[in-house]
This record gives C-alpha cells, structure tokens and sequence, in this order.
C-alpha cells in the first residue's frame, strides 16, 4: 500500500499525478493510457478520468497496488 500525503494547502491530487507520485506510472502518457484503459480503481470503482480530482480519505487500485489518499 502506497500512502500518498496531499501538500500542505492542498485539498486534492489528480488520478493521473497521483499514479506517477507514486511510481505506479512511469510518465503521464502511461498513466493516461492506464486510466483510458479501464485499469484503473478509485474507491472500487472504475474511472477513466485522468483529472479525476482525489480527496482525504480515497483509494486508487492499479494492478494490485493501492494508494491511500491522506492529507
């Protein structure tokens, strides 16, 4: 499980940038293909929305990794 801890003053993380924080996804254009793709998670759910903004308490799945949104 990767804890993913949002910047002071920030209220949320993009899907797309909190997989590549993370090394999940190697650049953005991963990343978005991963998104586009179906493969990712958020909250069980599949979302294909590359700014799909991420808050406290979120959960993002990719390829039986997690990533626990924190603030």
């Amino acid at each position: 499980m990767h804890i993913l801890k949002l910047r002071d003053g920030e209220e949320f993380i993009k899907l797309g940038q909190a997989l590549k924080a993370t090394g999940l996804a190697d650049s953005g254009i991963d990343a978005k293909e991963f998104i586009q793709q179906g493969l990712v998670l958020v909250n069980g759910e599949v979302d294909v929305r590359r700014g799909r903004k991420l808050y406290d308490g979120d959960e993002v799945e990719f390829d039986g990794d997690k990533i626990s949104i924190q603030k």
